[in-house]
């Protein structure tokens, strides 16, 4: 969203490839259990696009709906025991499981399917595993080029039907009119192609990006140019003997990967991944384990598997005790009608695939309503036994759990789970299993038989402070129906010691304000907001939000009247920094396509960059602001819907819209096209230019594009990133809610991003961008106003009022007043000219001035770290030294003393000398001119 490291960035995502196993076939018996199983070659195509298997009739899975692979323990095993004696499962072998491979598929989180096989020969199914999984989750694969779909869909074997051919066939079948609109207004007048200077023009001049820095994304030269026309022209004899491409040549290109309307760069991980865990948006998931609504329905472990394999980082555990005799923790939505799941079963669902998708921090959100100490020490023991080295027990040594101390990074957290759980202080009574009252009375209760018992009110010990609790959802009276928007969860219970020792920097306190949290200045406690009590104190302290939110960690989860599991605008909270913003992922709305989109970026890693003046302790902000942010260049963003290519099967019309999600005033949900005319094949719009004149924060803005049949039925879409948006003619290849692309679904649209510019300042900036323009203008200005001037009679009324007013007409000859006039004019028109004048080097003074400062504050930077770097090597030269003391001391007493002069001699010549390079580079960087 924000926060890319500086530089250019260079891409780190690796393009499809597929195993030679997977192209070679292996054998597997496909099985199911309400089928014969049947023994098929299981292919993989050389492009990466299908898995096939053929035994009697071919079958073919797109591998861009494959959601997982599993083998062993976590595959499908066979119910059946006649399936299993033919498969020779559970003969006693104890690596039986190892030729299994389940393939998990679907288009959304809850109806997910699943494919069963079991390999013929050992050996084959880890790789299999493994390399299919790859495929599925290639994020270029994912974000593809519409040329690279258009190749997809080929079904005719090449040697038949060339790609070329297929071009041609396409281009019969849906004539581009609105692309050779294009190519004509780029120069190729009539003719049917363009030179190698025209596309060079049309490639750095309309589909550059302007905000760019010219040294570190210089345009494209000639050679790169040409080697792009190799590329796509399919006329070799044209391209050799004139450097031209043609209109074939030129629409591939359109639809080529380096005309992307995103670089594939913003889909690699490209921020900076060592801030504190406070300064990342983070994917967050609410109620994991339900598959529809909140208080009926399925639970599942499997929405677990699903939902980390979205890139989720915080996911949710609802924890109750479970039934004698086997006593086993369980988890549900107490006091609803939604079914149980063992506690266990999800902590090793988790533990499979926790990082399959991110290696970053993984945050489990543990609601705690076990009121047997009993079960929680089961379920720490599943936690440290099924996640190993994996959970984070003791906080790291850099980062003590004391006020003041900053969270670690997502890089130093790498490969790391972390527990949100209640802690148990030690000087807090433990009560076992009850559950504390706003009232002050305790309460025992079971979520299976609704039964409570009252005890008496406790008196606090401590300082007050060690009573907080995180502001959970109060489940009602079992007797009783709530619509409340706090919710359908009762409070938590205290923790145990054995769960308390598994929390360290996610450790939830009851919110009571921002100044007492700021009096704490604990970073590693955190606080939950249900969206209304979170909606509240967005409007009523939203610039002391996002200072809390710079320090300390806030979730946010939807209300209790959501009993539909919708969701709220994720935006909302994003405005004000806050990190966890949880959302019901089985429900795939507006606000939940959002969230997938927004965090599709980064390497889909689940962590997100905030923007740096959300970060910054030294910077204040106001998510309510209309003005320019300090620092921050607004962005002006034009989008134009040219057409659509295959976007239903249907004969329906067509329409599309665009949204702006970001800041309040940012965002803007209004822009529509007209609908089509029943046609969804290729509907042609070109309807005007929809401007978003002034996005005040670009890196925290993103641009929803939107196709719909005419009755309102969802098609596709795409989210966009405002910062990262390409100028020029693109095409958007749409994905469906789940944000899995579609196959051939797109739209060529026409974009402009630029840094905004107020309507006052439009002309001093076009002279500044354009210098030689402008004067051209001015001369352009004279030239017309002395042929006004040659001509009396021409002069227009006001003209002559005007010189009425100045009595040459009265006072001086004909000559003389066209002399005078024209001196008088002339004069103007050099005003003007140092006005201009003036003003530029009024602009070149401000950015000295910024560059200066910029120099200042680079020279402080460098100061203090070269302050750090003494103290740490005064550190490291005196444990050198007494080190060499203590060895010196265990040699001969007769050479003792010399060794120890020699030693302490050593140690000042080495301080003085490293002393002295320091202080050389640290003035060296001070008599640097940036004007030089």
């Amino acid at each position: 969203m924000a926060g890319a490291k500086p530089g250019v960035h260079a891409l780190q995502l690796k393009p499809v490839s597929v195993h030679e196993v997977l192209k070679r076939g292996s054998k597997f018996i496909k099985w199911d259990e309400e089928a014969i199983p049947s023994l098929v070659t299981l292919k993989v195509d050389p492009d990466g696009f299908f898995l096939y298997w053929s035994g009697g009739t071919m079958e073919v899975l797109d591998i861009s709906q494959i959601r997982d692979t599993r083998t062993g323990r976590f595959a499908k095993m066979p119910k059946d025991q006649r399936i299993r004696d033919t498969l020779g499962l559970g003969k006693g072998e104890s690596n039986s499981d190892t030729k299994l491979l389940t393939v998990v598929y679907g288009n959304d989180l809850v109806n997910i399917f699943f494919l069963n096989f079991h390999a013929v020969q050992d050996g084959y199914c880890k790789v299999w595993t493994d390399e299919l999984f790859k495929l599925a989750t290639n994020i270029l694969s994912q974000n593809a080029s519409r040329n690279i779909f258009l190749f997809k869909v080929e079904g005719i074997k090449p040697d038949d039907f060339t790609w070329e051919m297929f071009q041609n066939f396409l281009n019969k079948l849906s004539p581009r009119p609105e692309v050779e609109r294009i190519f004509v207004e780029l120069g190729s007048k009539g003719k049917p192609f363009l030179s190698l200077d025209q596309l060079m023009d049309f490639i750095n001049r309309k589909q550059r990006d302007s905000r760019l820095n010219e040294v570190l994304y210089p345009p494209l030269k000639r050679d790169q140019v040409h080697q792009l026309m190799e590329r796509y022209e399919t006329n070799a004899s044209q391209l050799e003997r004139a450097d031209q491409i043609s209109l074939m040549g030129f629409t591939k290109y359109l639809g080529g990967e380096e005309n992307s309307l995103v670089p594939p760069e913003r889909l690699d991980i490209i921020d900076d991944m060592n801030q504190p865990l406070s300064h990342y948006f983070i994917n967050s998931s609410h109620n994991t384990y339900l598959t529809v609504g909140q208080l009926t329905g399925t639970s599942s472990v499997e929405m677990y598997r699903q939902v980390l394999l979205t890139g989720c980082r915080c996911i949710e555990l609802d924890c109750w005790k479970g039934r004698p005799p086997e006593e086993e923790p369980i988890i549900t939505h107490g006091f609803t009608m939604t079914t149980e799941i063992s506690f266990k079963e999800v902590i090793e669902a988790i533990a499979e695939s926790a990082f399959k998708t991110s290696p970053y921090p993984l945050i489990l959100s543990f609601e705690n309503h076990v009121d047997s100490a009993k079960q929680q020490a089961k379920m720490a023991e599943y936690c440290r036994s099924m996640f190993g080295d994996a959970l984070l027990i003791e906080p790291l040594e850099k980062y003590p759990l004391v006020p003041g101390q900053q969270l670690p990074s997502p890089q130093e957290l790498m490969g790391k789970i972390l527990i949100k759980n209640k802690k148990k202080h030690q000087h807090r009574a433990s009560n076992g299993g009850s559950i504390r009252r706003k009232d002050g009375t305790d309460e025992q209760f079971s979520p299976l038989n609704g039964v409570y018992t009252r005890n008496t009110p406790k008196p606090n010990r401590g300082d007050g402070e060690s009573e907080e609790e995180e502001e959970e959802e109060p489940i009602p009276d079992p007797k009783k129906h709530n619509n409340t928007d706090e919710g359908t969860a009762y409070s938590e219970v205290n923790a145990t010691e054995e769960m308390s020792t598994l929390v360290n920097y996610i450790e939830p306190v009851k919110f009571k304000s921002f100044e007492a949290a700021a009096k704490r200045n604990k970073y590693f406690e955190m606080s939950s907001f249900v969206e209304t009590k979170g909606m509240d104190t967005l409007k009523n302290s939203p610039s002391e939000f996002v200072e809390y939110n710079k320090k300390q960690l806030s979730r946010i989860y939807p209300k209790g009247t959501r009993v539909d599991s919708s969701n709220y605008m994720p935006q909302l909270f994003w405005n004000v920094g806050c990190q966890m913003v949880a959302l019901n992922f089985q429900t795939l709305d507006l606000p939940m396509q959002l969230n997938m989109g927004v965090f599709e970026y980064n390497g889909h890693c689940g962590y997100l960059l905030k923007p740096e003046f959300m970060r910054r302790t030294d910077k204040h902000f106001d998510p309510f602001t209309v003005d320019i942010v300090d620092g921050i260049v607004a962005n002006t963003v034009k989008i134009k819907i040219i057409s659509g290519q295959f976007l239903n099967d249907k004969k329906v019309g067509v329409y599309v819209e665009v949204d702006m999600f970001g800041l309040p005033a940012d965002t803007k949900r209004k822009y529509r096209t007209k609908t089509s005319n029943n046609n969804s094949l290729d509907p042609v719009w070109d309807d005007e230019t929809f401007v978003f004149n002034k996005v005040v924060l670009p890196t925290l803005a993103s641009l929803r594009v939107a196709v719909y049949e005419e009755n309102g039925k969802f098609i596709g879409h795409r989210i966009l990133p405002v910062s990262a948006l390409r100028p020029g003619y693109h095409y958007i290849c749409l994905k469906n809610e789940l944000n899995q692309p579609l196959m051939l679904s797109s739209l060529l649209v026409y974009t402009e991003a630029q840094d905004y510019i107020p309507n006052e300042h439009q002309e001093y900036a076009e002279a500044l961008t354009n210098p030689i323009k402008h004067l051209s203008l001015l001369a352009q200005r004279e030239r017309q106003l002395l042929a006004l001037m040659e001509d009396p009679t021409e002069v227009s009324h006001t003209c002559r009022l005007y010189l009425d007013g100045c009595h040459l007409a009265n006072v001086y000859p004909k000559t003389q007043r066209t002399q005078l006039l024209y001196k008088a004019l002339h004069t103007l028109l050099k005003m003007c000219i140092l006005c201009d004048s003036v003003l530029l080097c009024q602009a070149n003074q401000k950015l000295r001035e910024i560059a200066q400062e910029c120099q200042a504050a680079q020279i402080k930077k460098l100061k203090e770290v070269c302050d750090k770097e003494k103290k740490e090597l005064q550190k490291i030269l005196d444990r050198k030294r007494l080190n060499s003391i203590i060895e010196a001391k265990k040699a001969e007493k007769d050479k003792a003393e010399a060794e120890l002069n020699e030693i302490n001699k050593k140690h000042i010549n080495e301080s003085v000398n490293l002393i002295r390079q320091v202080s050389r580079v640290v003035e060296m960087f001070m008599n640097v001119d940036l004007f030089v």
